[in-house]
């Protein structure tokens, strides 16, 4: 389990305002996510210019047409994932980093993969300056996963897909969980999805709006 070391706290009050006002209130229940979520400091994943609005619930724009998702969709996606401490988790799309530093605070072990280099060797700088060393990061086509390092207990993509990629439900241990947005190019909604056995049951979840899932599995470049 990775522990976040010497951030600078002034934005403390605001984290706390926005685990009370953004989660909990708004039925996050899970303890481990909401300290996750505490001591994460969403400010230093975010450009400098956007800081001030680090804990506002919505999401924030961030280079290449990406984005860093709202705090309580991190945390509802987060909490549905149902991440154990001895975990293995994969997450595709690494964005900011953020969404795999609160994985790194809750599993014990996290694969990151990232289609933009750049993107991703931003996410290593800043989690290796809050002593991330649970992480390993790789750049790629999310859409196929990891195969060389699964199975995975755990999967989550931070980017719709139009339909449950077949190569991260095939890298889900019996029992393991995916979560995934689906849907259209603009609009989608999260899936829970659960192996059991040679079963893959899918249960849609709650609506939202993530950038595209772009890669063999998912959305064309130009779709």
């Amino acid at each position: 389990m990775a522990l976040f070391k010497n951030h600078d706290d002034r934005f403390l009050k605001r984290r706390r305002g926005m685990v009370e006002q953004h989660l909990r209130a708004r039925g996050v229940r899970d303890e481990r996510v909401l300290a996750a979520m505490l001591e994460v400091p969403r400010e230093r994943f975010v450009p400098e210019a956007l800081q001030a609005d680090a804990y506002e619930d919505r999401a924030l724009a961030l280079d290449l047409g990406q984005t860093i998702s709202q705090p309580y969709i991190v945390a509802y996606m987060t909490e549905l994932l149902d991440v154990r401490p001895d975990s293995k988790v994969l997450e595709v799309g690494t964005g900011s980093g953020y969404q795999t530093a609160i994985l790194a605070r809750l599993a014990a072990s996290v694969c990151t993969i990232e289609r933009m280099e750049s993107l991703s060797c931003s996410a290593e700088e800043v989690l290796a300056e809050r002593d991330v060393t649970n992480v390993t990061l790789h750049v790629g086509d999310g859409t196929l996963g990891l195969p060389e390092h699964a199975p995975y207990d755990r999967i989550i993509v931070t980017a719709g897909a139009p339909r449950v990629p077949h190569a991260l439900t095939n890298q889900l241990v019996d029992a393991g969980r995916l979560v995934i947005p689906v849907g259209g190019p603009h609009e989608q909604t999260i899936v829970l999805v659960q192996r059991r056995g040679s079963r893959v049951i899918e249960t849609p979840m709650l609506g939202c709006r993530f950038v595209k899932l772009v890669g063999r599995e998912g959305w064309s470049e130009h779709q």
